[in-house]
Formats: structure tokens, C-alpha cells, sequence
């Protein structure tokens, strides 16, 4: 076994060494290695390699054993969210202990060995193909053609006819996709073809928490100091991103929307790392609202394996066999 693939090696690891292990990894995938990166945030860092393939950016993440799932506080609510939540509670006429309520979302404690990956970087959509104007799925929907010269006219940045056809504008001109309807087992099946897997729940809970036992990356309640989407007007500087959004200590944008959900590999259509919005939609506030991008919530099985490309998103990994 490689040891130099898992953690506490890999961190201890000198550059130079690393920079040959991460040049033998893309020969090996047939990718490019952009360099190492130095990726810190919320009291984890790790400096890896940066890879590309397919227009796709990768990031090794090293292998370990972790302990995952919650049970209760590492620290305790800061104040800001203990008050939204006993706000919530006296809304709702119940006497409830915050702690107690939290553990019902989470998934058990367990001890979990994750192998090395290389991962996404990026969440990417499932049921959108990009085409041109003419394509004849487009041109024989005179109805829809109708709707983007409309668009096309108007002040709006996208137009989405419901599980059909969008257009969005680009710098470029008009970026337009249809939709296909696609099932999980699809999904899998083309990923495999490209040599690429999702993460289990438990790859996913590591990649997104690293390890940490508090409820969240940065500790146990909501960081309030975060721009955090759907509660923050960005207007005037449109083309931040939002904080969660920002590439954590692996280098990965990842549970930053409640909203987007990652389809995640499983003997079901199964999703970690948002709740489709439900929470948000049901006025429950930030607090609850972001409770399901925790790394330690339990994963979602969904009833069908329709994938439904308005809430799922996946995440390509590699998982890297591990020999000397």
C-alpha cells in the first residue's frame, strides 16, 4: 500500500516529492497537471495537485480514516443560531432542545477508510446538453423558438422552459441547452464509460468535512459573518461568489446550495449535501435552510431514479487504485 497516497504521509510530504507523485498520477489518468495549490480554510489545509481533463479541473485529495456522522456538539451553537432556532421553536409552540432536534437529520457516528481520489472540482448539471439554434430537438418546437426571439428582446439573463429547453446570455452571444430526461442508472452507466465514478456517502462526507466533528466545517453553528445564497442580495458586486461557494481546504466547491443536491453512489438514487431546497422553501430560515449541507446529514434516498435536473448535480471522481 502507497502511504504516501493518505493524509498524515501525503501532508508531510516535500513539494518536490509531491510534484513527482502528482506528475506519475496524471500519466497515469491521462490528465494534465496544472501544479500544486495550497488550499487552507476553517482550520484544514492540504497542498495538492491540480489536474485537468476533458475541460474538467481535478484535485487529489489524499485517502484516511475518519470518524463521520454527529451525535452532538463539538463546541455548541454560537448565539446567533441558539436565537434564530429558539425563535423558531416559540413560533412554533414547541419545546424542543436544539441538540436533540439536530441529531434526528444527522446519520450515525462511524468510523469510515477513505481512499485517495481525484476529484471535481466543480458540481456539474445532469440533464442539460448544450446545442445550437438549429438543432432539429429545437426546430421542431416552433413554440420555444418563438419564446427566445422574446427573451432575446427582453432586459432577463436566462429564460427556462420547465424540463425542455433554456437559454442563457453569455459574453459570447446566447447559450442554449435542452433538456433530456435521464435516470440514475444512466447516469452511472455513462460515467463508468469515461472512466469516472461518484463518491459513496461516506467519500462525500469526507471530501465536504474532512473529518471534522463539528456540525459543520467551520464549527457548530451558522457562520452569519458568510454571504450565504438565497439570503443575501449580491447585487452590487454580482460576481463574487458566494462564501461557501469559495474552494475548501481540499480545493472543492462543494454543499454550498441547499438547493443543488449531489447525486452520490448507491444501491438507489440517493443525494447528500442539499435538500432540494425544502427546508429554505418552508421558511425555516439560515440555520435550517443550510442543516442539510452539513457533512454529517444523512444522505437522501429519493423514491424514483428519475434524476430531475433543476435540484441534481454530480461530481466526477476517480478513485485511485492504490499500489506502489
Amino acid at each position: 500500500m502507497n502511504k504516501r497516497l493518505f493524509r498524515t504521509q501525503f501532508n508531510q510530504m516535500e513539494n518536490i516529492e509531491k510534484q513527482v507523485l502528482m506528475e506519475s498520477l496524471a500519466a497515469r489518468y491521462d490528465m494534465t497537471f496544472l501544479g500544486l495549490h495550497t488550499f487552507d480554510r476553517w482550520g484544514q489545509s492540504c497542498t495538492t495537485g491540480i489536474f485537468k481533463k476533458d475541460g474538467r479541473e481535478f484535485v487529489f485529495v489524499p485517502g484516511d480514516t475518519v470518524t463521520l456522522g454527529w451525535e452532538q456538539f463539538a463546541v455548541g451553537l454560537n448565539q446567533e443560531s441558539r436565537e434564530e432556532l429558539e425563535y423558531l421553536f416559540r413560533e412554533w409552540e414547541m419545546e424542543r432542545d436544539p441538540e436533540e432536534m439536530i441529531r434526528e437529520s444527522m446519520a450515525p457516528v462511524r468510523q469510515a477508510a477513505i481512499g485517495p481520489m481525484l476529484v471535481g472540482r466543480e458540481l456539474e448539471e445532469i440533464n442539460w446538453e448544450p446545442v445550437k439554434m438549429d438543432d432539429p430537438r429545437l426546430t421542431v418546437h416552433p413554440d420555444w423558438l418563438k419564446e427566445f426571439r422574446d427573451f432575446a428582446w427582453s432586459d432577463s439573463s436566462s429564460l427556462t422552459l420547465h424540463q425542455s429547453a433554456r437559454i442563457e446570455r453569455t459574453e459570447k452571444g446566447f447559450q442554449i441547452c435542452i433538456y433530456n430526461h435521464t435516470d440514475y442508472d444512466a447516469l452511472l452507466a455513462g460515467l463508468e464509460k469515461q472512466g469516472l465514478s461518484l463518491p459513496t456517502a461516506d467519500e462525500w462526507a469526507y471530501l465536504c468535512g474532512g473529518g471534522c466533528r463539528t456540525l459543520f466545517p467551520w464549527g457548530d453553528g451558522l457562520d452569519y459573518s458568510m454571504r450565504l445564497r438565497w439570503f443575501e442580495d449580491m447585487d452590487e458586486d454580482e460576481n463574487r461568489p458566494y462564501d461557501m461557494e469559495e474552494p475548501n481546504f481540499f480545493g472543492l466547491s462543494i454543499a454550498y446550495d441547499p438547493y443543488m443536491r449531489e447525486v452520490v453512489q448507491a444501491d438507489r438514487l440517493t443525494t447528500c449535501g442539499g435538500d432540494g431546497g425544502c427546508n429554505i422553501c418552508g421558511g425555516l430560515g439560515p440555520f435550517l435552510g443550510f442543516l442539510p449541507c452539513s457533512p454529517h446529514c444523512k444522505p437522501e434516498v429519493q423514491e424514483d431514479k428519475e434524476l430531475n435536473g433543476d435540484y441534481d448535480f454530480y461530481r466526477p471522481i476517480i478513485r485511485v487504485e492504490n499500489h506502489d
